[in-house]
């Protein structure tokens, strides 16, 4: 069915004369005649009686009006949704994050990002930096925010905050009355890390290998709070984020042992595909990102390079 046909039948129907629909969409008298003819000729029935004054619907022009219009009901929609998307009221945003900037620092971003942006469904897949990586080269999420190592050139990192590593330990570990320890002090020791491919386990296992040290995990385990948990229950010492253990030292669960030469701060960084283009939806998330995690002027956007 030709829609160019049927919009003219609509609009003759609307007014109830052909010289009234040709006034509607701006041709001529002559051309919607023809143009009815045609359509009717097609479709296999008359659709309007030609009346003294005008046109009326008959049976069958009675049934399509009411599909016609209910299909140009359709279509006024998808503009609309598409101008809701162009103006950042409509559409799916998904992101990948590192577990500790999921857990302690988005949360700040989308009280901010949701009453700007009411219509955009938000996705958050809780990742490791390696699993955050691939997918944004497949194309499944749209932004990705990482720690650790950035080593894929085709992809742009952007620090947008710091963070700092401290090394827990239970309050009974044989370490944790001492004021500082020496790194090269931990040789021996029970060292907790997370699975490879997290950014958290890089970044540790780099600022090792700067003072020659290599320590050998004695547990892997994919889950901060299990490290955590693990931790506290007087199994070895991990590094983790500062802000991932406020809640536990503030309780006597874990204590903080300082390591001397420290404390290590760590860029985080907000990681886009090189070669996309970006959404409204998108372009609004990382003005919130901009506004609350307001980067030291040390910070850099780098493509497949890490710092």
């Amino acid at each position: 069915m030709n829609l160019n046909h049927l919009a003219i039948f609509r609009a003759v129907a609307q007014v109830g004369s052909i010289t009234g629909g040709a006034a509607q969409l701006g041709i001529s008298q002559s051309a919607v005649s023809r143009q009815l003819a045609e359509f009717e000729q097609r479709q296999g029935v008359l659709l309007f009686d030609r009346l003294p004054r005008g046109v009326r619907l008959t049976a069958p022009g009675r049934v399509l009006l009411d599909y016609a219009d209910r299909l140009f009901s359709i279509e006024a929609q998808a503009k609309q949704a598409l101008d809701d998307m162009r103006h950042r009221r409509q559409g799916r945003l998904a992101i990948g994050s590192s577990r500790t900037i999921a857990a302690y620092m988005l949360p700040r971003a989308f009280p901010a990002y949701r009453p700007a942006n009411p219509g955009v469904e938000l996705s958050l897949a809780v990742e490791n930096t390696d699993t955050i990586e691939r997918k944004l080269l497949d194309g499944e999420i749209d932004i990705g925010f990482a720690e650790g190592v950035a080593d894929d050139a085709a992809l742009d990192y952007t620090v947008f905050a710091h963070d700092e590593l401290v090394l827990i330990a239970s309050p009974s570990h044989r370490l944790a009355g001492r004021s500082d320890v020496a790194l090269d002090e931990l040789q021996g020791e029970d060292v907790l890390m997370h699975e490879t491919g997290s950014g958290t386990r890089a970044v540790t296992e780099q600022l090792l290998a700067e003072r020659r040290l290599r320590l050998h995990p004695a547990m892997t385990l994919a889950s901060t709070e299990a490290l955590k948990q693990t931790v506290a229950a007087g199994v070895g010492l991990a590094f983790l984020s500062s802000q991932a253990i406020h809640m536990e030292l503030a309780a006597g669960l874990l204590v903080q042992i300082r390591i001397r030469g420290g404390p290590f701060s760590r860029p985080l960084y907000r990681v886009l595909p090189r070669s996309s283009s970006s959404s409204p939806a998108l372009r609004s998330f990382l003005e919130t990102i901009g506004a609350c995690f307001l980067p030291s002027a040390g910070s850099a956007t780098m493509s497949g390079s890490r710092s």
